[in-house]
Order: C-alpha cells, then sequence, then structure tokens
C-alpha cells in the first residue's frame, strides 16, 4: 500500500460516525477496515449475508465459508450476525446501511458514478454496487485522482456505462476531498503540499474552492 492510500484511508476513518452499520467495497475500501480506531463500535456489513465483519488476523487460520463479497477471507466480531443474501439486500433496500465507501473508474461533478465496467474488458458484473449506489444514504467515494496514464477520473461528466447516477455524497482521493453539491463539486480539504493551480490541472470536473475555507489532509 502506497503512503497515499494510507493517508486517504486515514481520512476516510473520519467519515464514520459511532454505530453506524458501514458497507466497504471492494479494492482499497475494504482496507479501511484495518484503519478503524478501536474506540469507535460499528457493524460492517457484507451484501453477500454477514452484518459484524473483521479482518482477519495475521496468522489467523481462513474460514473457507466466510468470504466478503470480493471473495476475501473474513471473520467476525461478537455480536455478528450472519444470513441469506435476499436479507442482506433487503437492508440495503431499506436503506438500514448507513454509509457505503466505493471505488470508482470515473465520477463526475453532477455524483454520477461508474466503478463496475471498462468496456472491451472482462467484468464480471455490477454486483452489489447498483443496490448501494441507490439506497444507502451516504455514498463515499475512494480512488485515485487519475488513472495510471494521468487521465483526470473526476470528470464534468463520466463517459463509462454508470453504476447509479447522482448518488455520490463525498469524494476522497489523494489529492482532495470533494463534496457533491447542487452547484458542483465543492474542495472542502486539499491535500498537503498541493496548490489550488495543480489540482485544477489533474481535474476534468469543474472545482468550487474557497481558498479561505480550505483545510488540509
Amino acid at each position: 500500500m502506497t503512503s497515499d492510500q494510507q493517508r486517504m484511508l486515514t481520512r476516510a476513518t473520519r467519515e464514520v460516525i459511532d454505530g453506524q452499520i458501514v458497507n466497504l467495497g471492494i479494492g482499497l475500501p475494504t482496507r479501511l477496515f484495518h484503519f478503524l480506531p478501536d474506540d469507535i463500535n460499528v457493524l460492517v456489513h457484507s451484501e453477500n449475508g454477514v452484518l459484524g465483519c473483521r479482518p482477519r488476523h495475521e496468522g489467523e487460520a481462513p474460514d473457507i465459508d466466510m468470504i466478503d463479497s470480493g471473495g476475501a477471507y473474513i471473520t467476525t466480531r461478537p455480536g455478528a450476525s450472519v444470513f441469506d443474501s435476499a436479507t442482506s439486500f433487503a437492508m440495503i433496500r431499506r436503506s438500514r446501511v448507513d454509509v457505503t465507501f466505493m471505488g470508482a473508474f470515473e465520477v463526475d461533478q453532477e455524483g454520477n458514478l461508474a466503478n463496475w465496467k471498462i468496456p472491451g474488458k472482462f467484468s464480471p458484473g455490477i454486483g452489489g454496487a447498483m443496490e448501494l449506489a441507490q439506497k444507502v444514504a451516504r455514498l463515499v467515494v475512494l480512488c485515485s485522482h487519475n488513472d495510471k496514464h494521468g487521465n483526470p477520473k473526476i470528470l464534468t461528466r463520466c463517459q463509462l456505462p454508470l453504476t447509479a447516477s447522482r448518488c455520490v455524497s463525498r469524494i476522497i482521493t489523494e489529492k482532495a476531498v470533494m463534496d457533491v453539491t447542487p452547484q458542483g463539486l465543492e474542495v472542502v480539504e486539499i491535500a498537503e503540499g498541493l496548490s489550488v493551480a495543480a489540482l485544477r490541472d489533474a481535474t476534468d470536473a469543474t472545482l468550487l474552492i474557497d481558498e479561505s475555507r480550505l483545510g488540509r489532509f
């Protein structure tokens, strides 16, 4: 894991409130497990039927019947529940999950999210992300600001097939923390040492920035 990813995940823990039910998407969001402070009491939900997941400790033997939605071995904390997928998705559809964290191929200034399909490349399917994106009250995107070629992932308008429209609340990248507002993407924090001009150059979306109120992370 890179230092930028560690900084993003540390910042993302501030989005979690004691007592919440939290869903962690595949990839970087799953690693948020390891950054949550010990004094916060949350239940991590997995759409394949577990409430109260926790990561395996180093050296802990895997239980082949306990995997998360990404297929990684997990275990459970005291008080956890295990149930069928229908019940798990009923929780999502009844908005019983408080916040979900997801990665993104693209996200745009209207809060549209594309995170499941790149045309021409294999995709296992849209999975539970479509349900979560539409029904969970708060969706926080955790992704790199640019793709491996340096192209912006924070766009004026998504080009890839959407997971869901107008579903994103906040975006956290290694460069900035941005809120989706009716007026566009409002930058609330910018990475230490990064200039506003450099952030704008790395971004396709129009950014709303009040430098007098801008935080650092």
